[in-house]
């Protein structure tokens, strides 16, 4: 199983909060028992509300190597050489 995304954990999140509250509101329960049917009943509908919600899929990105234009030649591979960086009054101290 996937893990849950950022949307299912909210959407989950407040189906149990609400459903919740709704139900004590509604059903007047005051026994223990009562209540603790009612918030297992809100758990049960959140999860159900995470476990359906669509998920939208995104097509990821690999940094993979690019495919060479030209004819390949071994041993005639570019090397890159980074470029000296210069830094604000670098060339300015005294004594270096």
């Amino acid at each position: 199983m996937q893990r849950p995304n950022t949307a299912q954990l909210a959407y989950g999140s407040a189906t149990v909060v609400l459903a919740t509250v709704a139900l004590l509101l509604l059903s007047r329960t005051t026994t223990t028992l009562g209540i603790a049917v009612v918030c297992a009943a809100g758990l049960l509908l959140g999860i159900l509300v995470a476990v359906t919600m669509p998920v939208g899929a995104r097509s990821v990105k690999t940094a993979g190597t690019p495919e060479p234009v030209g004819p390949a030649v071994p041993g005639n591979e570019e090397i890159r050489i980074p470029a000296a960086r210069v830094g604000a009054g670098a060339d300015t101290r005294i004594g270096s």
